[in-house]
């Protein structure tokens, strides 16, 4: 997807965003956020949103989030006002391919349901791994095509062309977001609802 159609989608979602898609996957947030909060520390979440996941980070974390779309960003900010979350330290707007935090600077890094919606996935993960401290974690949620030839299989890729209206990819495949070679698969894990969401957790080579 291009930005322009990531910008357009979002800002159409942005309104429901919360009580559609966002309420169903509140499961990977949660399993995410638990493990960045045991950690501790600094945590970078990419593609915040409209911060349907700031208030699961312990009031001990500090949070950054970054998003493309202003749209949603201005969501996330009325969540951290109206909620209090002190720990959250910046919202900013910014183009996930390229993070303007210096290498090393985060003991965690999240990505919850936003690498099959922005362009160059690879790339947004080189800049994840490059980001995160050496022995820290880039913790991955998102739904990842179906393998084989069933049902499933099927229909995402029937939904493929409609990417651009959906504001993400249906047959978005694991493998391209793990050929970093700084990061190693540590845990995977299916998710709710009815195991189509995955949970990755990445360790960041020393």
């Amino acid at each position: 997807m291009e930005l322009e159609a990531v910008a357009k989608s979002y800002a159409r979602w942005a309104p429901v965003y919360d009580r559609t898609f966002g309420a169903v996957t509140h499961a990977g947030r949660r399993r995410a956020t638990g493990f960045a909060n045991a950690v501790g520390g600094t945590v970078l979440e990419v593609g915040v949103g409209t911060g349907l996941a700031l208030p699961f980070y312990a009031a001990h974390m500090k949070v950054t989030g970054i998003d493309f779309s202003e749209d949603m960003l201005a969501k996330a900010q009325e969540k951290v006002a109206a909620q209090k979350l002190g720990h959250v330290k910046e919202l900013r707007q910014m183009d996930a391919r390229e993070l303007d935090f210096p290498d090393a600077s985060f003991d965690s890094v999240c990505a919850m349901h936003i690498l099959s919606v922005v362009p160059e996935p690879e790339r947004v993960m080189t800049e994840m791994a490059r980001v995160c401290k050496p022995g820290g974690h880039v913790l991955v949620v998102n739904h990842f095509a179906a393998e084989g030839k069933g049902f499933m299989a099927r229909l995402e890729r029937a939904a493929a062309p409609l990417s651009d209206l959906l504001g993400w990819h249906s047959d978005f495949s694991r493998a391209r977001i793990l050929g970093d070679a700084r990061l190693e698969l540590v845990e995977e894990d299916g998710l709710p609802p009815m195991g189509m969401m995955t949970y990755l957790r990445l360790r960041r080579r020393d």
